[in-house]
């Protein structure tokens, strides 16, 4: 006789568990690397070392699920940070965090995972698959606020940023790559422009309501 199937409750208290256990894994290679003590993850976690082991087996299954994790969170993250800003501008900014904090993770997954080449692949083109549209979305939106005019790609921003991070990972006192990424954003943010479309959004709600 087969044994029963996990009741739903069960499932979904195991979904939560392991996106604590991401989350908390997320959070310590942020601040320490991919490299930090599995004792530390299990302290953020609030679980023990055994409980991570037993989801992840070796470091590189939970790099590698730490990055399909922060994957999603990006992706997920781009609609709803659209519609909760207050500009379009601002939500790419916010994103931008958000992505930052995922390269972390990204750049330590070859060294985590350098004996399944295939396994990197298809990491990356997840990252691609999913990301890319979400960064498209959030630059269509400033272009058409006005607050974008720079011609350039989704691509080609997550590119430069990725590049900037990736001088991070030199240990230099007088680098800093998130005031190097927010020096990129002011410079493609044309705020000028937005502010006088936002008047003239102003002036034309005016003249209408008098009507």
């Amino acid at each position: 006789m087969s044994e029963p199937s996990p009741t739903p409750a069960k499932r979904a208290d195991a979904r939560r568990n392991e996106k604590a256990l991401l989350d908390a894994a997320a959070s310590v290679f942020v601040t320490e690397g991919v490299d930090a003590p599995v004792r530390r993850i299990a302290a953020a976690a609030g679980v023990g070392m055994g409980t991570i082991y037993r989801h992840f087996p070796t470091r590189a299954d939970l790099v590698a699920a730490v990055y399909r994790h922060q994957v999603d969170a990006c992706a997920e993250a781009g609609p709803a940070l659209l519609a909760t800003s207050p500009s379009p501008f601002a939500a790419l900014r916010r994103w931008v965090d958000l992505f930052v904090d995922f390269l972390t993770t990204k750049h330590g997954l070859a060294a985590a995972m350098r004996t399944d080449p295939d396994g990197i692949t298809a990491l990356h083109a997840l990252f691609l698959d999913r990301l890319v549209p979400v960064c498209d979305n959030l630059l269509t939106a400033s272009r058409t606020a006005g607050e974008v005019t720079t011609d350039f790609t989704a691509y080609q921003l997550m590119r430069a940023i990725g590049d900037i991070c990736a001088g991070a990972e030199t240990p230099d006192p007088n680098y800093n790559a998130r005031l190097t990424i927010r020096l990129l954003l002011d410079g493609c943010h044309d705020q000028r422009r937005g502010e006088t479309r936002t008047a003239a959004e102003e002036v034309t709600s005016v003249e209408s309501s008098s009507e």
